[in-house]
């Protein structure tokens, strides 16, 4: 478009001699890049006993009647264990606060949960969460979900061998459906990573 304007007033030549007037005149606009939120980069290492790790991330599905669900998975890094899971339509900061809260009362706190930068983790609930609590939320950088693999394949093989098994006509029969799929899980399924026994049965041998 400058170009144009000024050979109409027969200001240049050709479009060299565009550039040079606009190199001259330092008229290039430079690209403004944006800051990345930049965390840490965390190794993936097995932790050495229950209740130190952690991890936590969500599995959307859907019932019958097409309405949307939320399941927030939680997985011991160590034992393998389900630890809980919450379902429910819409799951908030403060629901996860509270569930955590829930899931501690029954076992004991963690050092860390591993989870990613989804609103509900990096919301002001969880924040305040964090210092009343004492456990520290480890989050993965944005957009490597590698980084959080624990879970990541936990979430696999529970919508492989439950979600995508089943039609759940409502909330109530999805939750049940789901807590005996997790017992199963827990108690009944060997694991060739924990060589060939139960997340249980392996948390009760380091305890």
């Amino acid at each position: 478009m400058l170009h144009g304007m000024l050979k109409s007033e027969q200001l240049v030549v050709n479009r060299k001699h565009t550039y040079r007037i606009y190199a001259e005149e330092k008229l290039q606009l430079k690209n403004r890049r944006k800051n990345k939120l930049k965390r840490p980069r965390m190794p993936l290492v097995v932790p050495l006993g229950t209740d130190i790790r952690w991890s936590m991330d969500f599995v959307s599905d859907q019932l019958s009647n097409g309405r949307r669900f939320r399941v927030l998975n939680v997985k011991d890094d160590y034992s393998k264990e389900l630890v809980g899971q919450l379902v429910s339509y819409s799951i908030s900061g403060h629901q996860v606060a509270r569930f955590l809260d829930h899931l501690i009362e029954q076992r004991s706190a963690p050092d860390q949960i591993t989870c990613d930068n989804g609103t509900e983790f990096t919301s002001k609930a969880m924040f305040f969460w964090q210092k009343e609590s004492g456990v520290r939320l480890g989050f993965i950088q944005p957009g490597k979900p590698t980084q959080n693999a624990f879970v990541e394949s936990l979430n696999g093989r529970f919508r492989l061998e439950c979600l995508n098994q089943h039609w759940f006509r409502t909330i109530d029969e999805a939750r049940q459906i789901i807590d005996d799929w997790r017992h199963h899980y827990n108690t009944e399924r060997p694991h060739s990573s924990l060589n060939y026994v139960t997340p249980a049965a392996y948390a009760k041998r380091a305890a």
